[in-house]
């Protein structure tokens, strides 16, 4: 089934908020095998609400749009769409119910502007919205689909779960003998260039067909997602599995995870494996390395702290890093960094440590030292590996490249233990 998004909100044109719902919507209908051939952003304005709505059931004969179901005046989206289909506005007394309880229940009174939530076009089907007065609309008018969502996101993703989907599941089953999906997997590397990555998995590029490969670089690295499109689930799972045991073969050891996989929780499975404790010292990444590591559940079992030795003077006092190496090499410096990480594995009682300095901008670069120069090392089994890299970026990227690279260095650092 092929179906199109219109969201709907000029916060979203300005920039004011972010479009999650596209999101959300995007990979929840792929996993129910409805391919999304296109999604519009408009603005709270009814005329360009309809030519979106339009367009995409010319295309389609289906379209979900999110937004403009509220109670003020800039929500006209039924309105809009009301009047494409030449359906007029009727009450809805069931929904007038259930807005009227909602309000009685948390103290107060339904206001007039609360009744128009309860006005649906003519021939719709509201589907309940317990966590919110506008309803779900479900509309189809000969062989086209208009569906209509709430925007605020709790609202729309439970309106989805429990009466889009199984709707829409069950309408291609009618249309369909044999189902099919639409379904991706992603294998995750970091610290190789979107470039070298291409060039390393060229030869085997085309094999992979007729599953399609992105490239999707982020600050955290670069993600490969295959995708199958329109295929039978158990084939669609078969050819996805395989290419990802391809591409993995292919990348070695930089690969470090699949689908939702995180750096940090993968480092740390790595340490709890061994009995290994974790702390760390920052200086640029100012907490975020720790903060990395304590988002996942269960870390405590393995972190243990860390210090943000901002200052020379901290990371002299509580990491004892020699002053004579400040002095004489600077505190972006290999000699400052191994001393910063053999400081903490000291000052906390751990096995393994990792440490960052570097120069996060915008002020600060030298010639010899420019902005983005980061100073990164881990220490474990009585030894110390440090390494530089340069990092391009505002602030805050290379901030958070520093700390992924710290983890994905540790990471290098325990295979080659384990396989030594």
């Amino acid at each position: 089934m092929k179906l199109e998004v219109v969201t709907i909100g000029t916060e979203l044109l300005l920039g004011h908020a972010l479009d999650t719902n596209a999101i959300d919507l995007g990979t929840a209908l792929a996993a129910a095998g409805i391919e999304v051939t296109r999604r519009t952003t408009v603005a709270d304005k009814p005329a360009a609400v309809a030519d979106a709505v339009r367009g995409a059931l010319e295309r389609t004969g289906a379209v979900l749009t999110t937004g403009g179901l509220g109670p003020t005046k800039d929500d006209l989206t039924k309105q809009a769409v009301a009047g494409l289909l030449g359906r007029p506005l009727v009450l809805n007394e069931a929904v007038l119910r259930h807005i009227d309880e909602r309000f009685r229940r948390f103290g107060r009174t339904m206001t007039p502007s609360n009744r128009v939530q309860a006005e649906l076009p003519l021939g719709a089907e509201a589907l309940h919205n317990p966590r919110g007065t506008a309803p779900g609309i479900w509309l189809e008018d000969g062989a086209r689909l208009v569906i209509m969502l709430p925007g605020v996101p709790v609202e729309m993703r439970g309106l989805l779960a429990e009466h889009v989907l199984p709707r829409l599941v069950a309408r291609m089953a009618r249309a369909e003998r044999e189902p099919r999906v639409v379904r991706s997997r992603t294998v995750r590397t970091t610290g190789v260039p979107e470039s070298a990555l291409a060039e390393r998995i060229a030869a085997i590029e085309d094999a992979l067909g007729p599953l399609t490969l992105a490239y999707l670089p982020s600050i955290a690295g670069v993600d490969l997602r295959l995708t199958a499109w329109e295929l039978p689930p158990a084939e669609a799972d078969a050819r996805l599995g395989e290419a990802v045991d391809r591409l993995r073969t292919e990348l070695g050891a930089r690969c470090y995870g699949e689908d939702a996989a995180d750096l940090a929780a993968v480092v740390l499975d790595q340490l709890r494996r061994r009995g290994w404790r974790l702390a760390v010292a920052e200086s640029c990444t100012g907490g975020m390395l720790g903060e990395r590591i304590t988002a996942i559940p269960g870390s405590s079992d393995v972190f243990v702290g860390g210090v943000i030795a901002y200052s020379d003077a901290v990371k002299a006092a509580v990491l004892d890093v020699p002053q004579a190496t400040l002095d004489g090499h600077g505190a972006v410096s290999e000699a400052a960094v191994r001393g910063m990480a053999e400081g903490a594995t000291v000052r906390f009682g751990v096995e393994c440590a990792m440490a960052v300095t570097g120069i996060a901008g915008p002020g600060g670069g030298t010639p010899e030292k420019p902005v983005g120069t980061v100073w990164i090392a881990v220490r474990h089994g009585g030894e110390t590996r440090a390494l530089q890299r340069q990092f391009l970026g505002e602030r805050d990227e290379i901030r958070a490249r520093s700390a992924q690279a710290a983890l994905d260095l540790l990471r290098h650092a325990l295979l080659e233990a384990r396989l030594a």
